[in-house]
This record gives structure tokens, C-alpha cells and sequence, in this order.
């Protein structure tokens, strides 16, 4: 069976949309509809009239574009597509640490439950955190979770003592100081570019800073230099897409794997087979509660309009 071709032919049938994230394995990004970061990927999910959304991505992403669209079918190829920053933060935990700070103005960042956007006042992605904190008046104290790293990175480019909660992504702590400096000394006119979830020191390296849309445009905008990608590898595919006579290399980790890059479990639990037998059979769909989908749609509304 032509997979594609089949994907492709069901798609038109149930007039059906896949949204792809930049981590996904190639041939889910090069049948997606649209690829893109969580912004990104948001804003399409509020601007399709498709009746079912097949979201190529882990969970949290799929309820956020559930959230959005609470009438359309949302399904995901692999219910168990999770991330290890969202599972950082419980829901029960984080609502404790919430009132022991009842005076703080609660930023979550988009990976994360469903449950913990409802208990937000604004979410962010990475291509917006910066604008999003400092649209907050400066006497206002702010909660910034999950993610510990793109906190550090917010409060040591904007100046605001924020209070950080305990979370991280493993894909974007995996990264190896030392076997980066040996790769950037056999390659030393390659420029480091970073995802501001990676920890501080390998920040320090980085040209350029940003969200995957971010790093793809910097690269296009330096099209005759040559970089070394510290984010999960995925984004490789369409940055060389858009840049296919740029050198790109993806930044080293702390443990052998088959890439020696870093890269993400859960991202790469969708397949191609998967995708089509969600699309096929409807299943399996992604529900949220409706109680838990009007308490976190306003804090992803204030963040799109923040955004615009």
C-alpha cells in the first residue's frame, strides 16, 4: 500500500488538516500541511475549517489544538507520545505551588497538561516568551513554569526576578559541553545557534538563540555560513530544506546513539502507518474536559493576541 497516497486520499475524503511539529520524522513532515513550532502550530490550529485535525506531535500539542477547536475531531498517531517537561509538572503540585504564591501572575509555558494551562494566567512558546514577560508591568511578580532553562534564559534577557518552577526537557539538557567545544575546534568557523531551552552553558556558545521558526530564519537570513544545531534533530530536515547549500551539523550529546545527536523519544513514536490508520479509524482522540477547555483557553487567547 502507498501510505502516502492513501494518507493523502483520506485526508481529502474527511476533510481532514496534519499539523506537523519540526521534530517529527521526515516523511510526516513532508506530507504535513503545515510544519511548524508550538506557535505556529496553534495559530493554524485556530485558523482551519477542517472537521478532523491529525496532529503529528506529542500529547500536550494535540490538547492545545483540542482546546482550540473543542468541536473538531483531534487525533494523535500514538496516544503515548508524551514529553519529559510536561511530565515535570503535576498538576496536584504545581496548584500548591500556585497558592503558596497567590500574588504571583502565573506564565506557563505551552509544554505542558492541559490541567496546568487551566491553572495559568498567560502561556508562551519560545518564539514569544520574551514579548509575553515583558508585556507584564514590572512591579507584577510572575511564576514562570515548567521549563527551569528558557526561565533563566527570560529573566537574564529581560532583568525580571521571576520564580522558577523545577522542570526541564531531557532532549535539550542532553547536549555536551565538551564534546561541543572539541566539535566547534574541527569546525571552527561553523556558528553554534541554540534553542532556549538548553542549559545555560551551551546558551553561552550560541550566535543566535531562538525557538525552531527562529533558528530556521536566522539560517536563511546566513545563508553562506555554516552552523552547529543545538535542538532536537528533527529541525534539521527543514532548515536544510530551506537552506540545502548551508553545512549544518546537530550539536553533540552527553551519550552514544545512532546520530550521536539528541533527539526525542516521544517525538519520534509517530510513524507514517501510525498516521494513517488515526486517520483511518478516527481514533485515538484526543479529549479534554470541558470544564479544563474554557479555564485554559483564556490564558492560549491572551497568548495569541500578545502574539498577533
Amino acid at each position: 500500500m502507498d501510505l502516502v497516497k492513501e494518507i493523502q486520499r483520506l485526508k481529502k475524503e474527511k476533510n481532514a488538516v496534519i499539523l506537523a511539529h519540526y521534530y517529527q520524522v521526515p516523511e510526516i513532515q513532508d506530507i504535513a500541511d503545515y510544519v511548524g513550532d508550538s506557535l505556529g502550530l496553534s495559530q493554524k490550529a485556530v485558523e482551519t475549517n477542517a472537521d478532523i485535525i491529525v496532529f503529528a506531535g506529542v500529547h500536550f500539542m494535540a490538547e492545545t489544538a483540542k482546546i482550540l477547536n473543542p468541536t473538531k475531531t483531534v487525533v494523535l498517531p500514538d496516544l503515548n507520545a508524551g514529553c519529559s517537561l510536561a511530565d515535570s509538572c503535576l498538576p496536584e503540585a504545581f496548584e500548591k505551588f500556585t497558592k503558596e504564591h497567590p500574588n504571583h501572575l502565573v506564565i506557563t509555558y505551552v509544554n505542558c497538561s492541559a490541567e496546568i494551562k487551566a491553572l495559568s494566567d498567560i502561556v508562551c512558546t519560545s518564539s514569544n516568551a520574551l514579548k509575553i514577560v515583558e508585556s507584564v508591568p514590572k512591579e507584577t511578580p510572575i511564576i514562570f513554569a515548567p521549563d527551569k532553562n528558557l526561565g533563566k534564559y527570560i529573566i537574564a534577557e529581560t532583568g525580571r526576578d521571576m520564580l522558577l518552577w523545577d522542570g526541564s526537557c531531557v532532549v535539550h539538557e542532553a547536549f555536551s559541553m565538551d564534546k561541543l567545544i572539541e566539535l566547534h575546534k574541527k569546525h571552527p568557523d561553523y556558528k553554534i545557534i541554540a534553542h532556549p531551552e538548553s542549559q545555560t552553558h551551551i546558551l553561552k556558545t550560541a550566535t543566535y538563540i531562538g525557538s525552531t521558526t527562529g533558528m530556521i530564519n536566522y539560517v536563511k537570513a546566513h545563508p553562506n555560513q555554516k552552523f552547529i544545531v543545538a535542538t532536537e534533530a528533527g529541525v534539521l530536515h527543514k532548515m536544510q530544506q530551506e537552506v540545502p547549500n548551508t553545512d549544518l551539523i546537530p550539536a553533540p550529546v552527553e551519550e552514544d546513539n545512532t546520530c550521536a545527536c539528541s533527539e526525542c523519544h516521544f517525538m519520534k513514536m509517530n510513524t507514517l502507518q501510525k498516521l494513517y490508520d488515526c486517520l483511518l479509524h478516527e481514533t485515538p482522540k484526543i479529549e479534554v474536559p470541558e470544564h479544563i477547555i474554557e479555564r485554559a483557553l483564556l490564558p492560549i487567547e491572551r497568548m495569541l493576541e500578545l502574539s498577533n
